[in-house]
């Protein structure tokens, strides 16, 4: 099955965000992919809520949306509002997950967990049957452009076997460093959808880059 691709708008030319989208638009993308920082639970600040209106003016795709703030629970309709199709939360964030995740399924949006590199898959157990998607970070969140962290593969694995184990449905969502030298391993160790940053806005020819990780099999 050919993987999910969600170019991260972060790594966008912010000067020309119309351009960019409408460049996403004529590609083989699935999903936006979104970041939304707030210089308190990671140590960069990104975009908001008009930002978010702004691409879902313009995007015929989904949206896919990254919550890194601390209390998403007072943000998350806003951001449903915007357009958001799938929002994810930290769980490092989240004292109170089942009731985060209720909050956005409640809104009609779809439900993810997003984790970082530290934090062990085995906190995802009491969760995993209730949500749609599993954000991994393979890098510390933060920053676009970081080298993506090997052990990121051991760990696709070891949750690919929890959700075969609880019978979930969620998808595996791999975010940070990916290109298309990794992207065939982090397909066969179970991932289902790929966030690309630089390895495709950096590049002379993005749409091709978009096609490229699309057909990676």
């Amino acid at each position: 099955m050919n993987p999910i691709i969600a170019p991260s708008i972060l790594a966008a030319d912010f000067a020309n965000l119309q351009r960019e989208v409408e460049m996403i638009n004529s590609s083989q993308a699935d999903w936006i992919h979104i970041d939304i920082m707030d210089g308190v639970f990671v140590p960069n600040i990104s975009m908001g809520v008009p930002v978010v209106e702004a691409i879902k003016r313009h995007s015929k795709k989904p949206l896919d949306v990254h919550l890194m703030i601390v209390q998403p629970e007072k943000y998350v309709e806003a951001f449903c509002n915007a357009g958001a199709e799938t929002i994810s939360v930290h769980i490092e964030a989240c004292p109170h997950l089942h009731r985060n995740i209720q909050q956005i399924k409640l809104l009609g949006c779809k439900a993810g967990v997003a984790i970082n590199p530290h934090t062990p898959i085995s906190h995802l157990s009491e969760i995993i049957q209730d949500i749609d998607l599993v954000c991994l970070m393979s890098v510390n969140p933060g920053f676009g452009g970081q080298k993506f962290i090997e052990k990121t593969y051991e760990k696709i694995e070891e949750l690919k076997t929890l959700i075969n184990a609880k019978k979930s449905s969620a998808l595996i969502e791999i975010d940070g460093g990916v290109n298309q030298q990794n992207a065939k391993a982090l397909l066969v160790a179970g991932a289902h959808v790929l966030v690309a940053g630089n390895s495709v806005f950096a590049l002379e020819n993005p749409n091709e880059a978009i096609r490229r990780l699309k057909e990676v099999s």
